[in-house]
């Protein structure tokens, strides 16, 4: 059967495979054509009958996973690693780069407006090198493509943040580069359609930490792998089983899912990622013949393997040739189809960007914690203080001007005084979906803060000694292990 694989720089691999070969042989095939060691972040996927994505298993043969459609298959990253400078080679922090970028062109990882800035800034960097005025025009990355909704002010703050990384190499433009976008709310989060109990449309995301719940473009509720005990499936139904005392009622959560196959998906999804982050090495899988349950295991390299095996990496860097953004990249819908968005779509906004440009996608998808209520509610004090959104991004630089997403916030949001006395924070505060949090239902506190015991200690004595007599002598005796 004739393969075709596209790889994340936009070309397509062809080849050759028998049907009765495994997944493994194919994707073998595909790293040692990119020159790829570090290789367990990464699969292939393809699209089913129903244009659904699946992952290609590499343990199964290929005729019994793809029926009914060709051979057409996408290298992308699975696992998105927690932290990318722990990555040994370059070429592979350089392909993690690529698929991010897909992610926030496509709309499936939001970004603010400062943030598209700053990271299209090191992208320049990476792609086109220092700035040379001989060379480049008044709009030289016009034809670049960095945002979903991108404008011509955006471009304008990108190339002026383009003149400040002179010097910098391609590789540490795109260091820069992962180390802000690991820190965005949504960075390697595999999202899911499916329903609540009560019949209310959810988003399901599967992470490197565990299970991420989403409800009207807002973070509701998280279940770390730690607090769960087990996940199945039945039918289209989805189910988590949550260790005693993390819920005050019922310690098993249904969801339900279009239909048995996405079920089934997103089941393998969270086994492949637990075992993959949690694991030390991946279980075994049953070898009685007849047992209950799917003898589906994940049968890759878990995390702690894969870096053991990346630190005896010992071959000099590679040389590989690094290609340039193109602005007809399609977007994607959230489950991977082409064609407009349907969680992220960009067309709700009103106000200072919903008229003209549609409002910052990172206004739609956000996570909400009590602590983050409370900043939104300071009052401002001035030019000089420091506006904090929901989401918060912090760049290694933080000796040049204008180089960190959080002062270049500040000079957007608070720079220049416009007619009328508002500003561009007053402006967007009164147009955002998120001005009056208090009044939602569905924001939720995740995890209530712990009290300090030395705190504890001051409030039980005080108690106690203000209750006793003055003229007698008591012991106090505070044990904290029951």
């Amino acid at each position: 059967m004739q393969c075709k694989v596209e790889l994340l720089d936009g070309t397509v691999f062809s080849c050759t495979m028998e049907k009765r070969s495994r997944g493994v042989l194919l994707f073998e095939k595909v790293c040692e054509h990119i020159n790829l060691l570090e290789r367990d972040y990464f699969a292939l996927n393809f699209r089913d009958a129903d244009n659904n994505k699946n992952w290609l298993d590499p343990a199964k043969e290929m005729k019994k996973q793809v029926r009914g459609v060709p051979w057409n298959f996408s290298f992308n990253v699975k696992f998105y690693p927690p932290d990318p400078a722990q990555l040994s080679e370059d070429i592979t922090r350089y392909l993690l780069c690529l698929q991010l970028r897909q992610d926030i062109i496509s709309g499936r990882l939001p970004c603010s407006f400062a943030t598209h800035t700053v990271l299209g800034s090191y992208t320049v960097q990476s792609e086109l090198g220092d700035y040379d005025p001989d060379e480049c025009g008044s709009d030289y990355i016009s034809e670049l493509c960095f945002a979903p909704n991108q404008t011509k002010e955006m471009e304008e703050k990108i190339m002026e943040l383009h003149k400040s990384h002179r010097g910098m190499t391609p590789v540490e433009a795109e260091m820069h580069f992962l180390e802000n976008v690991k820190k965005l709310s949504m960075y390697g989060v595999d999202l899911h359609h499916a329903k609540d109990s009560e019949g209310v449309a959810i988003m399901l995301g599967v992470c490197n930490s565990g299970l991420l719940v989403y409800r009207d473009r807002l973070r509701i509720n998280r279940f770390s792998w730690p607090k769960i005990l087990k996940i199945s499936y039945k039918r289209n139904n989805f189910y988590i089983k949550i260790r005693p005392g993390e819920v005050r009622f019922e310690s098993t959560i249904g969801f339900k899912l279009l239909n048995h196959r996405a079920a089934k998906r997103l089941w393998k999804v969270c086994v492949e990622h637990h075992s993959f982050f949690r694991l030390v090495s991946p279980e075994e899988p049953p070898k009685r013949f007849l047992s209950l349950g799917s003898k589906f295991r994940y049968s890759g390299r878990t995390q702690i393997q894969t870096r053991r095996a990346s630190a005896q990496i010992s071959r000099p860097a590679p040389h590989f040739p690094r290609c340039v953004s193109k602005r007809n990249i399609l977007s994607r819908s959230l489950d991977g189809g082409t064609g407009p968005l349907v969680f992220l779509h960009v067309d709700m906004g009103t106000g200072l960007y919903g008229a003209s440009k549609g409002i910052a996608v990172s206004d739609l998808i956000s996570s909400v914690t009590p602590e983050k209520m409370g900043e939104e509610r300071r009052p401002l004090e001035g030019k000089r203080t420091k506006v904090q959104t929901l989401e918060t991004l912090g760049s290694p630089e933080e000796d040049k001007p204008q180089s960190t997403i959080s002062a270049l916030r500040r000079s957007f949001l608070e720079g220049g005084d416009v007619p009328g006395g508002l500003t561009e924070w007053d402006k967007r505060l009164a147009s955002s979906p998120l001005r009056r949090l208090d009044d939602s239902p569905m924001i939720e506190p995740l995890e209530l803060d712990e009290v300090s015991p030395p705190l504890l200690v001051n409030l039980l004595y005080s108690l106690c000694v203000s209750a006793l007599p003055m003229c007698s002598t008591h012991f106090i005796l505070v044990d904290f292990n029951q």
